[in-house]
């Protein structure tokens, strides 16, 4: 194929304001600003070189108006242009898709007949589908990582070539790659078929790519192996998908692989067990049986929460567990959401649905009564328990089930007041987190996706507002275009943990259709109904998943008002046991959670066994403390000791022990 077909092909995914040919000048604008032209037809890599043969060295990729394009490619129109070099972040998943091409070549020499299928880069690495009869093993994995090793040292060229969509079929059918076939056949018509060759191995892929494979480097490794169907129906083609993690160089690698280490140890499935917090089984999949001790974690938190509430002016409510599918189609949750709830038939033959989410329910309590502007904004909260039928192989501990609570609350507005209402929302979610122990919070703003309800008038009003109310909080924030949701666009909040881990847990959400769907009005200053606002907003989302979280973070060592158990009394002599039980009930007076430890064993024991249950505090009690009225206290995670008299210590607890407010 010659330049003038690739330039052609080119243009079909290319965003443009001239053809090549029509003007022989294009204007490239880069990150500082500066813009410069050239020749229609110029390729990343020559741009680089013209800026400077060190970046031209570096450079791995482009992004050519907001979409990453390799560095061969000709540049047929005006646009922005920034050069990926290997050491920035944005080389990091091009090195990962680049390791998935290797793996899949690797396992194609050692085990021929394979059949290579999907294989993306993921958030930390990487994965392929495979379909062959013998599944992998671990020895498997080694093999597979020292064959790709040796393809990286090779350095072969990445080649990328546009093939007609019959010729595509006939390779893949001779090569006996079904699986391929059926993606080409699936394709639209008038897409291109790109193919991507690393020396004589090839695959149907997008793209981009970097110059070579050797450019990936060898800070990969190959993870584990499980199972998956093809295009993910149960009903198709058991598959076996090899995970693995790339990274721009070894310190990174061992990092990650360090990271994952004590992510195991902070398991909160682990955790919830050893510290009889809660656990799960077959009876009752995806739900959450709830033991004393993590209860106790449950009812700290929501009444942390309420309190919360209650300063910022909102008002707590209580909604069905079952309601109407009526509600639900006129919501337009059930076109949406319908196959993911569970249903009954009631006596009446009617068909009710287990609420999923909380929304029209408080819409419902809205509408009851006539409201004025001068009732706005109302604030209705609801820790509401909800339930969705997720599927069976999705679910993971508490992080991710099929009843959960939600500290939900849905706010009604009129749109002069949305920044304001968005600003007030986000201090106090910065403010939950900061005294649940996250400092470090990401926020993105998605806006406005393809397909949306509403006028361009009105959602340029509802991004506005939103960043206004973020610029107002002095809150950093990038912006995500395309990403809103069908309704409105909507604020995220991402906490990173001890380890370095990210959540998406809080959002924001603008909402214009609901209050439209279910009719919900008020009535305005001018005497005329008008519709209100809806922002939907959770400052933890799901509780069972933010305790998960909570439990990792801190790796069950729980702050003092968190921990199901604060304190133990612990005796090292029988004679002591009396002043022991005595300083529990004050202690219990107090308002403390303690326990009682006058068991005939060994002190040493007894700090070793209330230690691995994550006790924050061990008050030691011999006869000397008994005669003096003292407690020998000891940290949890130090060794020191010191001794208070037992009035000074319940006044020190009793600070430590408080709730946030």
């Amino acid at each position: 194929m010659g330049i003038k077909d690739l330039l052609t092909r080119s243009l079909d995914f290319l965003p443009f304001s001239r053809r090549y040919g029509g003007m022989s000048l294009i204007t490239l604008t880069f990150p500082d600003g500066a813009q410069r032209q050239y020749d229609a037809g110029t390729t990343a890599a020559a741009v680089a070189q013209s800026i400077a043969p060190s970046l031209a060295k570096k450079a791995v990729a482009a992004n050519f108006n907001g979409s990453d394009v390799d560095l061969d490619l000709p540049l047929l129109a005006d646009g922005t242009l920034s050069i990926i070099t290997r050491d920035s972040d944005a080389a990091l998943p091009l090195i990962r898709h680049d390791a998935a091409h290797v793996m899949a070549e690797a396992v194609q020499k050692i085990f021929p007949g394979t059949q290579v299928t999907i294989g993306p880069s993921i958030e930390n690495g990487f994965y392929y589908d495979f379909y062959r009869e013998q599944p992998f093993t671990t020895d498997d994995l080694a093999a597979i990582e020292a064959e790709m090793k040796k393809i990286v040292e090779r350095g072969a060229s990445f080649t990328r070539e546009v093939w007609s969509r019959k010729d595509a079929i006939n390779f893949f059918k001779a090569k006996g790659e079904h699986f391929k076939v059926e993606l080409i056949e699936n394709l639209p018509g008038d897409e291109d078929i790109r193919i991507y060759k690393q020396g004589e191995w090839l695959d149907l892929c997008r793209g981009p790519h970097m110059p070579t494979t050797k450019h990936l480097g060898t800070a990969f490794k190959l993870m584990s192996v499980a199972g998956a169907y093809w295009r993910g129906d149960h009903t198709k083609a058991q598959l076996q998908r090899i995970y693995g993690t790339a990274w721009r160089e070894q310190k990174e690698l061992d990092a990650y692989l360090d990271m994952l280490k004590e992510a195991e140890a902070r398991d909160h499935r682990k955790l919830g067990k050893e510290l009889e917090l809660f656990h799960q089984q077959e009876e009752a999949v995806g739900n959450v049986f709830w033991h004393p001790k993590g209860w106790v974690i449950w009812q700290q938190l929501e009444n942390f929460i309420r309190g919360r509430l209650r300063q910022h002016g909102y008002h707590e409510v209580r909604t069905p567990q079952l309601i109407d599918r009526k509600l639900w189609e006129e919501s337009g949750h059930w076109e949406k959401f319908g196959a993911n709830m569970f249903t009954v038939t009631d006596s009446d033959k009617r068909e009710l649905a287990i609420k999923p989410m909380n929304c029209p329910a408080h819409v419902q309590i809205f509408k009851q009564g006539i409201k004025s502007y001068r009732d706005l904004p109302l604030r209705l909260a609801e820790f509401g328990c909800c339930h969705r039928n997720e599927p069976s192989g999705a679910l993971h501990g508490i992080m991710r089930v099929r009843a959960f609570t939600q500290d939900d609350a849905h706010i009604f507005c009129t749109p002069e007041q949305v920044t304001d209402e968005a600003l007030k929302y986000c201090q106090l979610q910065f403010d939950v987190y900061r005294d649940l122990g996250f400092d470090k919070i990401g926020v993105k703003l998605s806006l406005r996706p393809d397909v949306r309800a509403g006028t361009d008038e009105t959602w340029d009003k509802a991004e506005n507002g939103l960043r206004e109310a973020l610029r107002l909080a002095k809150i950093e924030f990038t912006e995500l275009p395309g990403e809103g949701a069908f309704y409105g666009p909507k604020v995220e909040f991402q906490l990173t943990d001890a380890i370095g881990r990210t959540w998406q847990c809080g959002t924001l959400q603008l909402d214009f259709v609901l209050p439209e769907r279910l009719d919900a009005t008020y009535i305005g200053e001018d005497g005329a109904k008008h519709r209100p606002v809806m922002l939907h907003r959770a400052l933890l989302g799901s509780m069972e998943r933010f305790i998960g979280i909570l439990i990792e973070h801190y790796a069950g060592r729980f702050p003092l008002w968190l921990a199901p158990v604060q304190i133990v009394v612990a005796t090292i002599t029988e004679g002591a046991s009396g002043y022991a039980q005595e300083v529990v009930k004050e202690l219990r007076a107090a308002g403390l959670r303690a326990e009682l430890d006058i068991r005939n064993e060994k002190i040493n024991y007894k700090i070793r066994e209330h230690s691995l249950q994550k006790i924050p505090i061990i008050a030691v009690i011999g006869a000397k403390e008994a005669e003096d009225k003292t407690l020998a206290l000891r940290r949890l995670g130090s060794d020191a000791q010191e001794i208070v008299t037992f009035r000074d210590a319940i006044a020190v607890f009793q600070v430590e022990a408080k709730v946030p407010e």
